[in-house]
């Protein structure tokens, strides 16, 4: 079993930064963030492979969005900048992919108990 603790989060004006970091209770291959969806469906935003520092971003992340890790401490974390009043959700971060790959697109193992963010217009 993995505990995940994230910190992070609150509420910022439209092109403000917060910056979220997700800290697991051992190793995992991949870590990173999720967000909900108005379906209430979870869709990725980053995640980073742990082992090799490459880092996966979705559309809407990229350019704004930065993912980075801490191999000793076990932590990721999610910088976001000129955040959007379409930003606003709760973010979850994920660990240990289930296919091996990491992905913003696969399915991972362990989840946190997520985190929310607003921004205003």
């Amino acid at each position: 079993q993995v505990q995940l603790v994230e910190s992070g989060g609150g509420s910022v004006q439209a092109g403000g930064s917060l910056m979220l970091s997700c800290t697991a209770s051992r190793y995992t291959n991949c870590m990173g963030w999720f967000r909900q969806t108005p379906k209430k469906e979870r869709e990725g935003v980053a995640v980073i492979d742990i082992a090799e520092g490459s880092p996966y971003y979705a559309d809407s992340a990229k350019g704004r969005f930065t993912i980075a890790r801490d191999i000793a401490n076990n932590t990721v974390y999610l910088q976001m900048k000129n955040l959007r009043p379409e930003d606003t959700t709760f973010y979850f971060c994920a660990a240990e992919s289930r296919t091996g790959s990491c992905s913003t697109r696969v399915a991972y193992k362990y989840w946190g108990q997520g985190v929310e963010v607003t921004v205003s217009s």
